[in-house]
C-alpha cells in the first residue's frame, strides 16, 4: 500500500456514477492513482435531473479528513459540492494544518446541471478565506460570473488571481465555444484551444476536468502541462459515448511526462 500515489476527493455522491465521488474516482484511477473520498453530501438524481440533496454534517467530513490523513500520505486534494462557504471556509482550512504544503484543486459548484442551486446569499468573506487557501480553482463562464455578482468577470478574474490560479472553462460561453484559459501567477494567461471538433455533451464533465488536473499535478506536472492534459483527457470523455454518460478508456499519464 505504501507505494501507491494517492489522491483525495472531497464531494457529494451522484448515485448515477456521472459526477462527484465516483466520477472523481474513475477519473484518478485512469491516471494511475488511488483514489481517497470524502462524502459531503448525498444525493438524489440521475444524469438528467437533480431532486434532493442531503447534506453530510461538518463534524462527520472532518472526522472522515482526518481518518484518511492517519493513514495515508496525501498531497494533493479535489473538492466538489460543500453545503456553505463558511464550511468550505472551515474545511480547506483544516486541511491546510493536516498538511501545509497540500495543494487544494477546488470546482466551486454552483449549481447542478439539472438546476439545483447552491450557496445563495452567502457571506464572501468565507469565499475569501477558501480561495487564499487553494492552488487552483475551476470556475465555468457561469459561475465566474456568480462567485462575485458585484465585479464583471475581468475584475473577478483579476481579483482572484491575486488569491490563487484559476482555469476558467469555457463550455458554457456564446463566445469562443469550448475555449478554456489558465490564469496563474497573478493574471498570466494560457490559452487552451478546444482539441476536437465537436463534443458530446456529458453529465459530470466539470468534474472529470477538475478531478484529470488535480491527477496531473499529483503525478508532479506543471500547472500548464496539467491543465492541456486535463482539456485532451475531457474530450476524449466527452466523446467516449454518445450519452450522457461518458467512459474513462483514456490511456494514463505518465508520472513526470514531457508536454
Amino acid at each position: 500500500m505504501n507505494k501507491l500515489n494517492y489522491i483525495l476527493t472531497i464531494a457529494g455522491h451522484d448515485p448515477s456514477g456521472g459526477a462527484g465521488l465516483t466520477s472523481d474516482i474513475k477519473t484518478f484511477e485512469a491516471h494511475g492513482l488511488y483514489g481517497l473520498s470524502v462524502c459531503t453530501a448525498v444525493t438524489v438524481q440521475n444524469d438528467i435531473a437533480f431532486k434532493h440533496c442531503e447534506w453530510i454534517s461538518l463534524e462527520v467530513i472532518l472526522a472522515q479528513i482526518n481518518s484518511l490523513f492517519e493513514r495515508f500520505q496525501i498531497e494533493v486534494v479535489k473538492i466538489g459540492i460543500v453545503e456553505s462557504w463558511q464550511s468550505l471556509s472551515v474545511i480547506t482550512n483544516h486541511l491546510r494544518q493536516l498538511n501545509p504544503e497540500l495543494k487544494i484543486v477546488l470546482d466551486p459548484v454552483l449549481n447542478a446541471s439539472a438546476g439545483f442551486d447552491f450557496h445563495n446569499d452567502e457571506s464572501l468573506d468565507f469565499l475569501d478565506k477558501v480561495l487564499a487557501d487553494c492552488y487552483l480553482i475551476t470556475p465555468n463562464y457561469q459561475e465566474i460570473q456568480a462567485l462575485y455578482p458585484d465585479k464583471l468577470v475581468e475584475e473577478t478574474l483579476e481579483y482572484i488571481s491575486n488569491k490563487t490560479n484559476i482555469y476558467l472553462k469555457g463550455g458554457h460561453r456564446t463566445d469562443k465555444k469550448g475555449w478554456d484559459f489558465l490564469y496563474y501567477n497573478k493574471i498570466i494567461q494560457l490559452n487552451i484551444p478546444p482539441l476536437a471538433e465537436a463534443v458530446n455533451e456529458k453529465h459530470g464533465s466539470g468534474c472529470v476536468l477538475s478531478s484529470s488536473l488535480a491527477s496531473a499535478i499529483a503525478l508532479g506536472h506543471s500547472i500548464e502541462g496539467a491543465a492541456f492534459h486535463a482539456k485532451k483527457y475531457t474530450e476524449a470523455f466527452l466523446n467516449s459515448h454518445p450519452s450522457l454518460l461518458g467512459i474513462h478508456t483514456y490511456p494514463a499519464l505518465p508520472k513526470k511526462a514531457s508536454f
